[in-house]
C-alpha cells in the first residue's frame, strides 16, 4: 500500500518561465509542481515537491543542483534537485516578477515589486534562517520585470514598466554614491535587458534593452576618464546624516534587519582602485534602435545568447524571431501558433531553442541550425476524461476533453503519439489484448479503434442515428465490442472483424454510464442513471439476464480480476458489492465521510453541511483484487480493503490553492458584499495568462458541484486505473494525469521471521555454500538487497533445483525480484534461466493460484518484453551495418 507520487502526465507546461540548466535538462513549472526533462535521453519527471499554488518564476543555480520556486502567493522554495528534498523556505511581500542566481552562485536578485533583492544563496548547511538580506535597491518608479548579472557578479541590470533599464553597482563602493545609470527613450515596459560582451577580453561593452512594443535599443560603452563629476564629489564628503537616497537605503536595509558586519563584507573596501572600471560612471551611448516590425502585437519573451550575440524574441500572436547582433540581421521568423509565447530560452551553448505557450500547454526545443524538432510536448487543452493501461502497463492512453487521444510511454513520461480525428470529447478508452491496438468512444457518436504500429485509424464504429457514446467494453477475445450512450439509453455491439452493428441492447431508462466485460465468461455489466446493474449475455442474445437495483443512480461498475465479485459505486456516495454469480448484495461501504473535503469558493453551506460531491464517479480493483481505489469530485482518492470493508489510506492528490475545492475552511476575512475576493475579476492585461480558466468540460454535468465558478478550476478525479503489474495507477485529475507507484525503499515487511533469520545468519549460509539455505532466509527477512544477493550467488548448474525447492509462499516474492533484476540488469540470460526453472517448477500451484500470482507475473511479462524490443531494435540495426560493411569489403 506504499503508494507515492512518481510523475505528472498531460501537462507538460502550463505558464511561468523555463530554464535549462547542463545544456540539456529543461525545467519548467506544471502548476504548483516542476516537471524537469532530460532533451538526451528524451525522459520527463516531476518532482514530488508541492507549492501552495501554482509557481510563477523558476531560477536554477549555476552548477545546477539548487532549484529557486517561487508561486503566485509568493512563497519560496529552495530545492535541492538531485535529492529532489526541500531545503528551505521563505515569503517574500511583493509579487516576484525576476529571479536570477548570480554567476558564481553566491547571491540571488529578486524583483519583489519595485524593489531589487539581493540575497546570499543558501547552500547545504542546516540554518535557522538560511536567506539573509545583504542590499536592497529601491530606485525604480513601477514594477520590475527583468534582472541580468554581469559575469564578474558586480553589476546589475534591471529593467522595469517605468519605461527604463537601470544599471546597478551591486557592491556599494566608500566614496562613491551609488547612484544608477538610466537607459531611457522606450514607450513600453522593458520586457527584457542584457549584458553584451568583447569576445576576445570577455568584458562588458554593450547593452540590450527590449520594450514590449517590439524595439530593441543597442547602447555602447566608451568608458570613463576616472574622475568624478562634481555632484559625486559633494555626495562622497562624510556628512553626519546622508543624503536623502543613503537615508532611504539605510532604511531599508535597517528594516530588512541586515547584519551591519556582514553588509560591510558584502561592501567593498577600496573605492579607487578600479574607478576606471565602474560601468555606472562611465559614459554611455545609444548605438541604434531597431524594431521587430510585428504590428499590433506585443513582445511578451525575450532572451539573449553572450557568445553568440544572438537575441531571441517571442510574441503575443506566436510568433518568434531570431536575430544576429548588434547588425540585427533576421536569421529566422516564424510562427509555432496563434497563442502568447510565455518564454524563450536559449540553452547553454545556443544551438536549441526552448519556447512556451501556456495557453496550449505546450513546450517545444527546437534547433534552429538545422531548423528541427528536439522536442514537442503538448499536454490535453482541457480536463483529461479516460485512461486506459495497455496489457503489458508499459504505455498509457488519456482522452479528454479537447477530443484528443494520447498514447505514452509510462517509464519516460513521454507522449509518442496523438490522435485527433475525434470531432467531441473522448468520454472512454480501452486497450485490446494484443497490445497493439486501442479503442476510443467519444460524443460525437463514433467508436475507433487505432493501430499502434502504423498510428492510423483502422476501423470505426458507428450506428444508425447520430448516438453519444460515453462507455466502452471489449471482452477478452476481441471480437465484440460494446458502448453505452447518454442519450437513447441504449448499448450498441459491433463484430471487430466486420465492424458491423450486431445488436442493442435495451432496457436501461438512463444514460450507461458503466460498462464492463467480466474477466472469466462472456457477461457483459452495464450501469445507470436507472438506479440499476444489469448483467447481459452478448453472445446468446438472450438481453438482460439479471437486475441489480438500487435506491440511488448508479455512477459506475467495475469487475474483480477473478470475475467473482462486482463493485459499484451509487449518488449517496456508497459502494456496494455484488456477487454476480448468485446474485447476492455481499456487503456495503459507506464512503461519503471518506471521500468528502473542501469547500468550494461559490458554497453558501460549509463542507460539512453540503452534499455536493460526496460520492464516488470512478472505481478501480487493485491487479489481485484485495483493495479498490475508489475516487470523485474531491481532492482525496479513498483506498479500502475488501475483505475487513475499511479505509486504508486517502491519497490526497494536491495542495495547490490556486484549485477551488481544496481548503476544507474559506477565510471570512475574505469575504465581501460582492462575494468571495480570490473571485473578483481584477484581471491585469499586463499579467501573464496561463491555460484558460475552465469551469467544467463538455463532461461537466454528471459531476456535482461543478457549477459556474468565476473560472477557477474545481479539483476532482475523473478516472482512476490501476496497472496490470499492480505497481502503479494513475488517476486522471484537474491538473493532469498523476502517478503513483510502490515505493519500496523504506519498506520492512518479512515473512516467517524468527530469532534465526537475521542478515548475519544469510552471509553465513553463503560462506558455507548453501545458497537454497541462504536464499530461503533472505526471502523470510524480505530484505531486496540480500534476495538479489542470494540470486546472484547460485550457480546457473544449481539453479533448476534450488528453483524446485523454493516454497509456494515465497514465490511471489522472488518473482518481484527477478521482474526488478531483469529491467536493469545486464545478466539477462542468467535471469531469464532463472524464470524458465521457476515457471517448469512450479508450474501446477501458479496456474492454480494465479489470482494472487498475477501482478508479479505481469511485471515479469512487462520486463521481457522491454528487454526484447530493446534487443529487437539493436539486432535488427547490426545486421544492416554487418551487411554494409560486407558490401563495402566486397567491393574493395
Amino acid at each position: 500500500m506504499n503508494y507515492r507520487f512518481q510523475n505528472l502526465l498531460g501537462a507538460p507546461y502550463r505558464g511561468g518561465n523555463a530554464v535549462i540548466t547542463q545544456n540539456t535538462q529543461l525545467i519548467s513549472p506544471v502548476g504548483n509542481r516542476v516537471s524537469i526533462t532530460d532533451l538526451v535521453k528524451s525522459q520527463t519527471i516531476t518532482l514530488p515537491v508541492q507549492s501552495s499554488s501554482n509557481i510563477r518564476r523558476l531560477a536554477v543555480s549555476p552548477d545546477g543542483t539548487f532549484l529557486l520556486t517561487v508561486d503566485e502567493n509568493n512563497r519560496c522554495h529552495f530545492i535541492n534537485i538531485p535529492r529532489r528534498a526541500v531545503l528551505h523556505r521563505i515569503t517574500f511581500k511583493k509579487t516576484v516578477n525576476a529571479l536570477r542566481f548570480s554567476p558564481d552562485g553566491k547571491y540571488i536578485a529578486v524583483a519583489a515589486g519595485k524593489l531589487v533583492q539581493i540575497w546570499r544563496s543558501p547552500g547545504f548547511k542546516r540554518e535557522y534562517f538560511a536567506f539573509e538580506l545583504v542590499r536592497t535597491l529601491a530606485d525604480c518608479e513601477d514594477t520590475v520585470t527583468a534582472l541580468d548579472w554581469s559575469l564578474d557578479c558586480k553589476y546589475l541590470l534591471v529593467g522595469s514598466k517605468d519605461l527604463t533599464a537601470r544599471l546597478f553597482c551591486v557592491k556599494k563602493l566608500q566614496g562613491i554614491l551609488n547612484k544608477p545609470f538610466l537607459f531611457l527613450g522606450h514607450r513600453d515596459a522593458v520586457v527584457g535587458c542584457f549584458f553584451g560582451y568583447d569576445k576576445k577580453t570577455n568584458n562588458v561593452n554593450k547593452i540590450y534593452t527590449i520594450a514590449r512594443d517590439g524595439y530593441i535599443f543597442s547602447w555602447s560603452y566608451s568608458g570613463t576618464d576616472g574622475k568624478l563629476n562634481e555632484d559625486d564629489e559633494q555626495d562622497s564628503k562624510p556628512s553626519s546624516s546622508g543624503t536623502p537616497e543613503q537615508d532611504g537605503e539605510r532604511n531599508l536595509d535597517g528594516a530588512n534587519g541586515i547584519d551591519v558586519k556582514k553588509r560591510k563584507e558584502f561592501e567593498g573596501k577600496d573605492a579607487n582602485s578600479d574607478l576606471n572600471s565602474y560601468l555606472h560612471k562611465g559614459k554611455w551611448e545609444l548605438l541604434r534602435k531597431d524594431g521587430f516590425m510585428q504590428s499590433q502585437t506585443k513582445l511578451t519573451a525575450c532572451d539573449y545568447h553572450r557568445l553568440l550575440d544572438m537575441v531571441v524574441v517571442g510574441f503575443s500572436n506566436g510568433v518568434f524571431g531570431l536575430y544576429q547582433m548588434p547588425d540585427f540581421i533576421c536569421i529566422h521568423l516564424m510562427s509555432i501558433s496563434r497563442e502568447k509565447i510565455t518564454t524563450a530560452v536559449f540553452n547553454e551553448t545556443g544551438n536549441w531553442l526552448t519556447f512556451g505557450c501556456a495557453k496550449l500547454g505546450q513546450l517545444l526545443v527546437w534547433e534552429w541550425r538545422s531548423e528541427s524538432y528536439i522536442l514537442k510536448q503538448q499536454g490535453h487543452y482541457f480536463d483529461v476524461n479516460c485512461l486506459a493501461y495497455s496489457p503489458d502497463s508499459q504505455l498509457l492512453a488519456t482522452g479528454a476533453d479537447d477530443n484528443k487521444v494520447k498514447v505514452w510511454t509510462v517509464s519516460s513520461g513521454f507522449c509518442f503519439v496523438t490522435f485527433s480525428e475525434h470531432t467531441n470529447a473522448v468520454t472512454a478508452l480501452q486497450f485490446m489484448a494484443n497490445n497493439h491496438s486501442l479503442l476510443s468512444a467519444s460524443l460525437d457518436g463514433t467508436v475507433r479503434a487505432w493501430d499502434l504500429f502504423r498510428y492510423r485509424n483502422f476501423r470505426t464504429f458507428t450506428t444508425p442515428s447520430s448516438r453519444q457514446f460515453v462507455s466502452l467494453a471489449a471482452d477478452q477475445s476481441g471480437e465484440v465490442i460494446c458502448a453505452g450512450t447518454l442519450d437513447s439509453f441504449e448499448i450498441f455491439v459491433w463484430s471487430m472483424k466486420t465492424g458491423r452493428l450486431l445488436d442493442v441492447l435495451s432496457g436501461h431508462e438512463g444514460p450507461v454510464h458503466g460498462l464492463t466485460f467480466s474477466p472469466t465468461n462472456a457477461i457483459l455489466a452495464s450501469s445507470s442513471w436507472d438506479k440499476t446493474v444489469r448483467l447481459w449475455d452478448v453472445f446468446e442474445g438472450k438481453g438482460a439476464v439479471e437486475t441489480f437495483t438500487h435506491t440511488h443512480d448508479v455512477l459506475t461498475v467495475v469487475y474483480r480480476p477473478d470475475g467473482r465479485q462486482l463493485a459499484c459505486s451509487t449518488l449517496d456516495g456508497q459502494i456496494h458489492f455484488w456477487d454476480p454469480i448468485n446474485g447476492l448484495l455481499m456487503f456495503t461501504i459507506e464512503g461519503r465521510r471518506d471521500i468528502a473535503g473542501g469547500r468550494l469558493m461559490t458554497d453558501r453551506r460549509s463542507a460539512a453541511n453540503s452534499t455536493a460531491g460526496k460520492c464516488f464517479t470512478t472505481l478501480c480493483y487493485s491487479a489481485d483484487g484485495s483493495y479498490i481505489l475508489a475516487g470523485g469530485s474531491s481532492k482525496y482518492i479513498c483506498m479500502y480493503d475488501i475483505a475487513d470493508q475499511v479505509l486504508l489510506r486517502r491519497f490526497q492528490i494536491t495542495h495547490n490553492l490556486s484549485l477551488d475545492g481544496v481548503l476544507d475552511f474559506l477565510n471570512s476575512k475574505k469575504m465581501t458584499d460582492a462575494g468571495p475576493l480570490d473571485l473578483i475579476d481584477d484581471d491585469d492585461t499586463d499579467t501573464e495568462e496561463g491555460v484558460d480558466k475552465q469551469v467544467r468540460g463538455k463532461l461537466g454535468y454528471d459531476l456535482p458541484g461543478s457549477m459556474p465558478n468565476h473560472g477557477r478550476p474545481i479539483i476532482r478525479t475523473k478516472c482512476l486505473r490501476i496497472a496490470p503489474t499492480g505497481r502503479s495507477f494513475s488517476s486522471a485529475t484537474t491538473e493532469g494525469v498523476l502517478v503513483y507507484s510502490i515505493d519500496e525503499s523504506f519498506i520492512f515487511d518479512p515473512t516467517d521471521l524468527d530469532i534465526d533469520v537475521t542478515p548475519e545468519a544469510v552471509d553465513e549460509a553463503l560462506d558455507e555454500d548453501q545458497p537454497n539455505r541462504a536464499l530461503i532466509l533472505s526471502l523470510r527477512l524480505n530484505e531486496d538487497s540480500l534476495i538479489k544477493k542470494c540470486i546472484f550467488a547460485v550457480n546457473p548448474i544449481d539453479i533448476p533445483a534450488v528453483a524446485a525447492s523454493i516454497p509456494f509462499r515465497y514465490l511471489q516474492r522472488l518473482i518481484e525480484a527477478l521482474a526488478d533484476l531483469l529491467e536493469g540488469c545486464p545478466h539477462l540470460e542468467f535471469i531469464l534461466r532463472w524464470s524458465q526453472e521457476l515457471c517448469k517448477a512450479h508450474g501446477n500451484s501458479i496456474q492454480q493460484n494465479s489470482r494472487n500470482l498475477l501482478p508479479s507475473l505481469k511485471s515479469l511479462q512487462k520486463a521481457i518484453t522491454g528487454i526484447h524490443q530493446d534487443l529487437a531494435d539493436t539486432c535488427s540495426s547490426n545486421e544492416y551495418m554487418l551487411r554494409y560493411l560486407c558490401c563495402t569489403g566486397s567491393n574493395k
